[in-house]
């Protein structure tokens, strides 16, 4: 009988040099969930299948860099294994957000995909496209596998939100009630660094987005200096995904009463020279009856079948 109750992390354990580990035991990690030590269930190093969204930012901002994100993409997708899944969206605006392939293993529809995309203008919804690429991730099951699949989304955006429905709070609540790894790679160099007398600058305000979209999922950010670095980072988003240890847990508060519980993994160090830090998602929502946020009853995207998403 599969306990329900456990709770699953993906766990990434680096250096201080953002190197990964791969050799640390189970004894080594403490999960820890609002400052209690947890017992540990359940611990693998094995490479479990992998469901993951690709949301590409396809609006004005990025027309220079299209075709090495496009490049950037087919690196990932290229990488996929056996049992790995990935869907593909692009997104403008809150009414343009359109799921370009969904989930497949077939690599050549997914670079088909990719070679399809194309800039058009629009007031960029970037929370939007988060909240539902995640909500899909998330949801997405694949026959009998037990549901072991590690969830994860890959964003490529400038990271400046215009005119998203779903404000900042509603996002990170929602994602706080998924397990979904954010990863992004931010293009931020060309937005306004200006910081007006009140606010942020614009720059400011999208690094600080998405660095708490990386942190709070235990994903991961990246912010190019020039498009030669996407070949890198292509490889680093996929090196991460795969180095990573599943630990479960057995929670020791039942209450199923909707409140946020902070989690905190440790691992001790090999030696006093060597230090190791682990990485995952910071919290998790206790179940409780219906989520709190749901989809207003017209929901504000668009998704296409593959083969309708054509050049105007």
């Amino acid at each position: 009988m599969v306990n329900t109750e456990l709770v699953t992390l993906n766990v990434r354990v680096i250096d201080r040099n953002n190197r990964p580990i791969d050799n640390v035991r189970e004894n080594d990690f403490h999960v820890f969930e609002d400052g209690v030590l947890q017992p540990i269930e359940s611990f693998t190093r094995e490479e479990i299948p992998i469901s993951y969204g690709l949301a590409v930012d396809t609006s004005g901002s990025l027309r220079s860099q299209l075709q090495a994100v496009i490049d950037a993409g087919k690196t990932i997708v290229n990488s996929n294994k056996s049992g790995d899944e990935t869907f593909l969206v692009r997104f403008i605006s809150s009414d343009k957000i359109e799921t370009v392939q969904d989930f497949t293993p077939n690599k050549d529809l997914l670079m088909d995909g990719l070679d399809s995309l194309y800039v058009e203008g629009g007031q960029t919804a970037i929370i939007d496209a988060v909240y539902l690429s995640a909500e899909r991730v998330a949801e997405y099951k694949k026959g009998d596998d037990n549901d072991r699949r590690r969830r994860a989304l890959i964003l490529i955006t400038d990271g400046e939100d215009r005119n998203s429905f779903y404000k900042e709070p509603q996002l990170f609540q929602r994602l706080r009630e998924e397990d979904v790894q954010i990863y992004v790679i931010g293009f931020v160099n060309e937005l306004d660094k200006d910081a007006g007398f009140i606010r942020k600058s614009p720059r400011d305000k999208a690094i600080a987005l998405i660095n708490r979209l990386a942190t709070e999922t235990g994903g991961r950010a990246f912010y190019p200096q020039s498009i030669s670095e996407l070949p890198q980072i292509a490889g680093e988003i996929v090196r991460d995904l795969r180095t990573q240890y599943v630990l479960a847990y057995n929670p020791t508060n039942k209450l199923r009463d909707g409140s946020f519980r902070a989690i905190k993994v440790a691992v001790e160090d090999a030696s006093s020279r060597d230090k190791r830090i682990a990485l995952t998602r910071n919290g998790r929502v206790a179940p409780k009856g219906e989520s709190g946020i749901r989809k207003p009853p017209a929901t504000r995207t668009t998704a296409k079948p593959v083969g309708t998403n054509k050049r105007p």
